[in-house]
């Protein structure tokens, strides 16, 4: 009768994962990463308000106690076809970019490009540098946007950047 302990092997080992599921672990990795980089504190966001929705009412007119200060300057109007614009779509609406830069040249900006932006942003969004904080404020108030705030890198600081996340109403 033969030894049956010859033919028993160790089964002690490690399998491996496949590529596939350490691609995955990768690509997790990877987009959490990405999380923590692109998420904003808030700073730096303002909501723009029409100035038809500010309502004055004469009896709010009346109790204030203090004089009105007199305007020293009123500010430059906009220059619309001098300020370049960027459109980027961050939404899965295919054109979105395209066909908001086309209404945005249609108002008199100086759209110089649309293409996808890559990243998280929580709303549509006007970004302007501070020396186009009016013109950015201006541009959303054309395409009724809510939502402006201070560029960031990688945006270039030379125009006024618009990241859709879904379609204008």
């Amino acid at each position: 009768m033969p030894d049956n302990r010859i033919w028993m092997r160790d089964q002690r080992g490690i399998a491996l994962p496949s590529p596939v599921v350490l691609l995955s672990i990768v690509a997790v990795a990877m987009a959490l990463i990405a999380f923590v980089v692109t998420r904003g504190d808030g700073q730096g966001e303002e909501k723009v308000i029409p100035t038809a929705a500010v309502s004055t009412s004469p009896t709010a007119a009346a109790t204030t106690s203090a004089p009105a200060a007199p305007a020293t300057h009123k500010p430059a109007p906009i220059k619309r076809g001098k300020v370049n614009v960027e459109v980027f779509n961050n939404s899965r609406v295919k054109g979105l970019a395209a066909t908001v830069g086309d209404k945005a040249a249609k108002a008199g900006w100086n759209v110089v490009g649309a293409d996808n932006w890559y990243g998280s942003i929580p709303a549509t969004t006007v970004y302007y540098p501070a020396r186009l904080k009016g013109a950015g404020k201006q541009l959303a108030l054309d395409l009724g946007i809510r939502r402006t705030a201070l560029a960031v890198d990688p945006m270039k600081m030379d125009r006024l950047t618009l990241i859709l996340t879904a379609p204008l109403s």
